[in-house]
């Protein structure tokens, strides 16, 4: 039954992706009168569909795609010659089609995001700014250079005043590579340089910090000590045996060191304040035994509404910064200072798909805006055959003020084929790796 609900979140997903990408190419290609002869719904044959003046509007057998054939798209086609053919329009036309796809996908993102911003933005509690740091672990890169908990990032790598997702895109990508860290640390700026190691698990960089975060009780677990201790949800979590706790992490580390001892937790309820005592238990979790106190923890945030402008901006500004986080990420994978194995295929969209959608309709809209952006990117790299190649072609061509011959395209399209085709196989693989039960 899960299979078959992420499987029908994942088409729902797709499908708007594809719907919006193909109507910009679809209403760019009109927009400059070019002749529109299909506008698919999927690859392979033909399911159903009907025509609507020249267009044949259709569902097709492998609906993981789309596609807008217009009339003359490649130079040797028998109507390249019609006036109203793709190839018979400027140059400058023809790239503007090529990009609308893209285009349409990053604005449905923006619109996705400032739609959810305007009714549920999510921001960290007041206290806690921008970089500063809840944990360090013991012997980790960050912390043989001196960084401490209670640090606030204020410069990594070039970035100034970064997000934690500038300092975790940074982290990531920079494997066995020193990164220059200005912190501030009470009224002390302090320099240190940052090694992350490479972690095999996460195919990436690890620095060994974790954002400062204020920690609440997400639900408990029956018949465990923090409920018998009077241990509510929405309860937040401010020390541990008096150490702060700035990161779940930290509470984990006292409760599995405190051997089954009570632990004293200082927690706050509804603007009050109240200490508890609670004794872990020792509980058998993934074959192994391990102290637990039986709750569920989650980071606290603060929801609002901003208002349309607002909204908007915050929207592209977080669109652009993810854009540029994607791209980082991509470079680090061509530099192999990242792995490849953290890319998702539709395997394991499918699966996220029907976690967010099981989550509600916030995931779900959130998940979809990171796909769109994703699909924008992605589409825009420059591989003959994805609309990045035929922009790439496109400016080859106004910069030489010439077309390209048959033989470049036709090895250019070839060459597309065989990384897209690899790209696929990979991604598909990978997803098999990380779904499939280890050991078969």
């Amino acid at each position: 039954m899960t299979l078959l609900e992420n499987l029908w979140w994942l088409l729902v997903l797709i499908g708007v992706m594809i719907l919006v990408h193909e109507l910009g190419h679809y209403w760019a290609a009109r927009f400059f009168d070019v002749r529109v002869e299909v506008f698919s719904f999927g690859f392979g044959p033909k399911l159903f569909g009907f025509r609507r003046g020249e267009t044949d509007f259709r569902f097709s057998l492998f609906l993981l795609g789309g596609y807008v054939k217009m009339t003359g798209e490649q130079p040797g086609d028998e109507s390249a010659n019609d006036p109203r053919s793709f190839q018979a329009k400027p140059r400058w036309q023809r790239l503007i089609i090529a990009l609308a796809g893209p285009a349409m996908n990053f604005v449905l993102a923006v619109a996705l995001v400032t739609g959810m911003f305007m009714l549920h933005y999510p921001k960290p509690p007041e206290a806690i700014l921008p970089g500063s740091i809840g944990y360090v672990e013991e012997g980790s890169p960050a912390a043989r250079a001196g960084i401490r908990p209670g640090d606030r990032i204020i410069e990594i790598g070039g970035v100034r005043n970064p997000s934690w997702d500038d300092i975790l895109m940074k982290e990531l990508a920079s494997a066995g590579r020193p990164l220059q860290v200005k912190v501030q640390r009470d009224h002390q700026i302090l320099n240190f340089q940052v090694t992350p190691v490479y972690d095999a698990e996460i195919g990436a960089g690890r620095a060994g910090w974790r954002q400062e975060l204020q920690i609440e009780v997400a639900a408990l677990l029956d018949n465990m000590p923090a409920a018998t201790a009077g241990i509510r949800p929405g309860d937040i979590i401010l020390t541990v045996n008096g150490r702060p706790v700035r990161s779940t992490a930290v509470l984990h580390e006292e409760i599995h060191n405190s051997g089954g001892r009570p632990v004293e937790l200082l927690i706050q309820r509804d603007g009050h304040r109240r200490r508890v005592l609670v004794r872990p238990k020792l509980t058998q979790i993934s074959g192994q035994q391990r102290y637990l106190i039986g709750v569920e923890l989650r980071p606290r945030v603060i929801y609002g509404r901003l208002p349309i402008h607002q909204a908007l901006v915050e929207s592209v500004r977080h669109n652009v910064r993810s854009a540029g986080l994607i791209l980082e990420f991509l470079k680090g994978i061509v530099e192999r200072r990242m792995s490849a194995k953290s890319l998702e295929g539709p395997i394991r969209i499918a699966q996220l798909s029907g976690e967010a959608a099981r989550e509600g309709a916030w995931p779900f809209i959130s998940l979809m805006a990171t796909v769109s952006l994703n699909l924008a990117v992605f589409n825009l790299l420059p591989i003959p055959i994805l609309d990045g190649g035929v922009i790439l072609l496109l400016l080859i061509e106004m910069t030489l003020q010439r077309d390209l011959s048959m033989a470049a395209r036709e090895a250019a399209i070839k060459v597309g084929l065989l990384v897209l085709f690899a790209v696929v196989m990979f991604v598909l693989y990978n997803d098999l790796q990380k779904v499939l039960p280890a050991g078969g």
